[in-house]
């Protein structure tokens, strides 16, 4: 058996489904793999998933396509290269409470916004409110990453930035009420999120055993696309206590047509991401010249 280890982005949740139903499926074993997910909660998220690909500590890592850019464009540069995405279309969005009064991004003025300080959010969220005709002018925190969600939830902050298959399913289900700006909708060419990355240099040497970990987590997917029953009830054994309120079945309902299909299921479109950094290289948050031909390959999504 070939071992592999995944770092997921996040404790488990419904973008994660189709891992954890190809490892209790046995999809991974079938082909030849012993897998072992690792998600944040192990260290509080004290290292990023995707500095553990970087580090050697995993094969794999669950990041948004910034990540990667970012990590090909650092002091001192490492070959993170995304090799699919989970989802066909972005489904995150910034968040604030519907009692606010905040209506829009430019209500964001002079508000708190709750970061997970990755290179390029603080830039974005900023140039959002621009666009909506604000200022970008934001007070921004720093807490622990696990704890961000709570810190809108209990007032702690007026905005972040959230999944709404997943932690939107859960303010449906607690009783908040929220707003939800997308990018797409305030003029960010937003990418794809979460992609699964590895390390570059790894890929010939390990190309086999990584065609057989994309096909056997495309199979998982699928299955959870075509038996959401069967799927919900493995997620549930992973899903932390904390999250246990949220309605699964919803949240994968929400998920799950983004999922792609057989043909399409973790490519992504070089003309998505090429925009999005020529955004980035526009708004002055990046200065280097790279495209999508450098951060991405689709070798692991073919079997030859």
């Amino acid at each position: 058996m070939k071992k592999l280890k995944l770092a997921l982005d996040w404790t488990p949740n419904i973008n994660h489904i189709g891992f954890f139903v190809a490892l209790d499926m046995g999809f991974y074993e079938e082909q030849g793999l012993e897998v072992e997910i690792i998600d944040t909660s192990v260290d509080n998220y004290a290292v990023t998933p995707a500095k553990k690909v970087e580090l050697g500590l995993v094969d794999f890592a669950l990041c948004p396509t910034e990540s990667v850019i970012s990590y090909r464009t650092k002091e001192k540069p490492f070959p993170l290269i995304a090799i699919a995405a989970l989802l066909q279309e972005d489904l995150s969005a910034i968040v604030v409470k519907a009692n606010q009064g905040i209506a829009s991004p430019k209500g964001l003025d002079g508000k708190l916004y709750s970061s997970y300080k990755a290179r390029y959010e603080d830039g974005i969220v900023k140039e959002m409110i621009k666009n909506d005709g604000g200022k970008g002018i934001i007070d921004i925190s720093y807490p622990d990453k696990l704890g961000i969600w709570d810190t809108l939830l209990e007032d702690r902050a007026d905005a972040t930035w959230i999944f709404l298959n997943w932690e939107g399913v859960a303010a449906g289900t607690s009783a908040h009420d929220l707003m939800y700006f997308k990018m797409h909708d305030y003029g960010i060419p937003y990418s794809y999120s979460p992609v699964l990355v590895a390390n570059e240099t790894k890929i010939d040497d390990n190309l086999t055993a990584y065609r057989d970990f994309i096909a056997a987590t495309k199979q998982g997917y699928l299955f959870s696309k075509e038996n959401p029953e069967a799927a919900i009830t493995i997620l549930q054994k992973y899903v932390p206590e904390t999250d246990a309120h949220i309605n699964l079945q919803q949240a994968l309902a929400l998920s799950a047509p983004y999922f792609g299909n057989e043909e399409t299921w973790g490519f992504m479109r070089n003309l998505v991401i090429d925009n999005f950094i020529s955004w980035i290289k526009e708004k002055e948050l990046e200065a280097s010249d790279i495209s999508a031909d450098e951060i991405v390959t689709h070798v692991c999504l073919t079997k030859s």
